[in-house]
């Protein structure tokens, strides 16, 4: 992941409206990338895009 975060494409979601309390992501090849959007020069984390996929795709819903 040599690319340089300045010119990543950030995004945060559409049901955020206009809020600034939210997490914003980025694709960076294999990975995906999440920050804090009120704080966004405190860094990211970066996680698999599988390990993305699994998360934002959970039902808690089938646990029950």
């Amino acid at each position: 992941m040599s690319k340089d975060r300045t010119e990543t494409n950030w995004r945060k979601s559409s049901y955020s409206g206009t809020q600034e309390n939210c997490v914003e992501v980025a694709f960076a090849g294999r990975h995906v990338l999440l920050r804090d959007s009120k704080n966004p020069a405190a860094g990211h984390l970066a996680v698999s895009a599988g390990a993305f996929h699994a998360f934002a795709n959970e039902n808690p819903l089938r646990r029950a």
